[in-house]
């Protein structure tokens, strides 16, 4: 059935039909009643189009012969009256002797003497026109010259009767002698694709058959026009039910491509399904199939067990349309293994807003916003809509592209940027002039006085001499807490899979060694960033951190930001140090002393169920029973190694937060300030306009395109690498329901 209803598609798209369901009258149709309809309509429809194919093939043939007919008489009506004009000549003449330009139809010789007649055969038809040239050639050396070849371009392309295609031909007549010339002629006409046709020698039998074929063409058009419409309509009439039908065969498809998977129990004489479900929809399957006992009238009913199994469940979480963007993001790394910690519930929060840091521009986010509104407010338009590649990614992420915008706004506010350009939103600049002329005043001069700028960056750093120096010192610091905090979080999430999972070695041998490293290192440097914020001290953290490695016994000196700090970094750099053998030596050999002491014994997945189905428990005892020290051994050293070096990396990798951010904002600015007010400057309204248009398509194309994409990009790898790496096993499977509203959009 679902063949029938490719064919009919197919057929429906050549006739450039749309499949409806609009139509009023649409019959409620048994699945049995459905399938003899579709069996007749595909009868009738293959019997219309076989019987239009060889309509159409005749009448191609007929256009052809009278192509043929028409040329070919031509060549016979000039011969004629050339041999007409020559005996005229020779009559007059009484010369007697022969003309080499006689015809070779009315040569004198053989018009004179009868016992000297040769009688000539001749073929005539079409012949590609690219094809000529060679036919003519092959024709010439195949019978050594003992030929004679006209031809005649036909001027409008004519369509073939057996490819049914628009081809250029020429109409040929070849003249010969002999039975093996004509044998030769026609395998060269058959090689080529020559079509050949017979036309009458005498020029009245020619005009009487270029009549009955025009005759035969006109009632032939006649018939195949009243065919297609014919046709017409019966693929309409299946157009307007096309839809439903598809549909009902679809679902009908998946049911019993899904009975497929049961298996048969021989002795019970029933089918045994296997799957997984969500617990808390086990009621609602039993009330289902209790349903479906009773509309089916059945005596039996069907029995809901839960089994036990070493397999590893799927994962499902339960999403809406918000939150599903953002799971999808997380899943594209990898699908949570079983009960594993999901990064998805704080990726809402973190990836909008790393995204945010390195976007900041309230003008930006202002635009995004509305973009992202109009995407959310036509959701429903949009969503039954058949979108392109591009817009369909756009339209899925709209939510995450609302997030963004709204966090864009928030870090534009603190940056006091829009579209490059401050505001004094929340208060007066804490920052005057020195002397009332105010002369240099974004170069120097510039004392405080008033309170601080209550909140975001105050707007008189914009264009002063210090603006790059003080923002890149801000937005690099602040790129390193950020960073470690995130990292922090991914490594105490690694503690709560442990402690769910009853998993001590990790929570010994790898969370708590791992929390020593990071921030005996990378913690104590954001404390320094925040005690040198908090004091305004001039201390030079980059020495400070090179030298707690290289002469951690010197003294600070100036760099000192708070009293035993030396000890202090002491008391960590040993810390960092034991913390490295911690991570990699303990846990192969706790592991192995687990693996003695629990020999044998072997894990369930799922609990609490009466009966025990256990699924390959053969192979997975077998599976229990290896334990190679050598590959725990080498696993846990490369896993040490890559956090050691990971921790140094990731959070360098942080720093691309800065980078984009001031990357980001100086585009911005060199947008405004070389288009915009450039323009400006030149006191014309053509610059002006052709300015803000240059302004306009540089702020959409570069920054509101290239710019949110590349801030993406960056945000999706923080997430991917330097966050979930801490944690995220994502090993596992996604739970995939049977559904009929995935077959409708799914292919066969």
């Amino acid at each position: 059935m679902a063949r029938k209803l490719r064919l009919f598609k197919e057929q429906m798209s050549k006739a450039g039909l749309l499949s409806s369901s609009t139509s009023a009258t649409q019959v409620d149709l048994s699945f049995d009643d459905l399938e003899v309809k579709l069996g007749d309509l595909e009868s009738e429809l293959i019997e219309m189009n076989a019987n239009g194919d060889k309509l159409q093939r005749s009448y191609n043939e007929l256009v052809e012969y009278k192509l043929v007919l028409q040329k070919a008489g031509d060549f016979f009506h000039i011969a004629q009256r050339s041999a007409e004009a020559l005996q005229r000549e020779q009559a007059s003449s009484q010369t007697g002797e022969q003309s080499l330009e006689t015809p070779l139809l009315s040569d004198q010789e053989a018009v004179t003497d009868p016992s000297k007649q040769v009688k000539l055969g001749f073929t005539t038809g079409l012949v590609p026109r690219e094809k000529s040239m060679a036919f003519e050639r092959i024709l010439f050396r195949v019978t050594r010259g003992n030929v004679f070849l006209r031809q005649a371009v036909v001027e409008e392309p004519v369509t073939d009767p057996a490819s049914g295609e628009k081809v250029e031909k020429n109409v040929f007549a070849v003249f010969f002698s002999g039975e093996r010339a004509k044998s030769k002629i026609l395998k060269i006409c058959e090689a080529f694709g020559a079509n050949r046709y017979s036309v009458p020698e005498d020029l009245g039998k020619q005009a009487q058959m270029i009549t009955e074929v025009s005759r035969r063409i006109s009632e032939l058009k006649t018939t195949i026009d009243a065919g297609l419409v014919h046709r017409g309509n019966l693929l309409q009439t299946i157009g307007e039910q096309y839809d439903r039908w598809n549909s009902l065969v679809r679902k009908e498809k998946s049911i019993y491509h899904t009975l497929n998977m049961l298996s048969i129990d021989v002795t019970k004489k029933c089918l045994v399904a296997e799957g997984w479900s969500p617990v808390f929809a086990s009621k609602q399957i039993q009330d289902a199939l209790q349903r479906a006992t009773h509309d089916s009238n059945s005596e039996v009913g069907a029995i809901f067990r839960v089994l036990r199994t070493r397999e590893m469940p799927p994962t499902y979480f339960r999403t809406n349309k918000f939150t599903s963007s953002f799971q999808d993001i997380i899943d594209a790394y990898g699908v949570a293994k079983y009960q594993e910690a999901n990064p998805g519930v704080y990726t809402i929060v973190t990836f909008p807003f790393l995204f945010a840091v390195m976007f900041g521009d309230w003008g930006h986010g202002i635009c995004l916003l509305l973009a992202s509104l109009y995407f959310v407010l036509s959701e429903k338009k949009l969503s039954s809509q058949k979108l392109g590649d591009i817009m369909e990614m756009t339209f899925g992420g709209r939510y995450v592209i609302f997030m963004m915008s709204i966090f864009s706004i928030y870090t534009g506010l603190i940056y006091n940027e829009f579209f490059s350009v401050p505001f004094e939103l929340f208060g007066k600049s804490a920052y005057g002039c020195r002397d009332p002329s105010c002369r240099d005043s974004t170069s120097a001069g510039l004392i405080k006085v008033r309170d601080t700028y209550p909140f975001g960056v105050d707007p008189a750093w914009h264009g002063t001499r210090s603006e790059l120096p003080y923002l890149n010192s801000l937005k690099m610091k602040m790129s390193i807490l950020i960073g470690v905090a995130q990292m922090n979080l991914g490594i105490i999430l690694s503690f709560f899979n442990a402690l769910f999972f009853r998993n001590g070695v990790n929570v010994w041998c790898q969370f708590v060694p791992q929390m020593i490293f990071l921030n005996a290192l990378f913690g104590y440097l954001s404390v320094l960033i925040i005690v040198k914020w908090i004091t305004g001290s001039k201390a030079d953290l980059y020495h400070v951190m090179i030298y707690m490695f290289l002469s951690p016994t010197d003294e600070l000196g100036e760099n000192q930001l708070f009293a035993g700090q030396k000890l202090t970094q002491l008391v960590l750099l040993f810390s960092a140090l034991v913390a490295v053998p911690w991570m990699l030596l303990p846990k192969p050999f706790l592991l192995k002393a687990q693996h003695e002491r629990h020999q044998g014994q072997s894990y369930t997945a799922l609990q609490g169920a009466e009966e025990s189905l256990m699924v390959e428990s053969s192979d997975d005892s077998g599976h229990h029973e290896e334990f190679e020290f050598s590959e725990i051994f080498v696993h846990q050293l490369i896993h040490t190694i890559e956090f050691v070096l990971g921790a140094v990396s990731n959070t360098a990798s942080y720093l691309r937060l800065w980078a984009l951010s001031l990357a980001h904002s100086e585009l911005s600015s060199v947008f405004y300030e070389k288009v915009l007010l450039l323009a400006w400057g030149y006191n014309n309204v053509l610059i002006l306009i052709v300015g803000i248009i240059v302004f306009i398509f540089a702020t959409v194309g570069v920054l509101l395109v290239m710019e949110t994409l590349s801030a993406f990009l960056h945000a999706l790898r923080l997430h991917w690498v330097e966050f979930q790496n801490k944690f995220y096993e994502g090993d596992g499977y996604k739970f995939i329901p049977f559904t009929f509203s995935l077959v409708d959009v799914e292919d066969e």
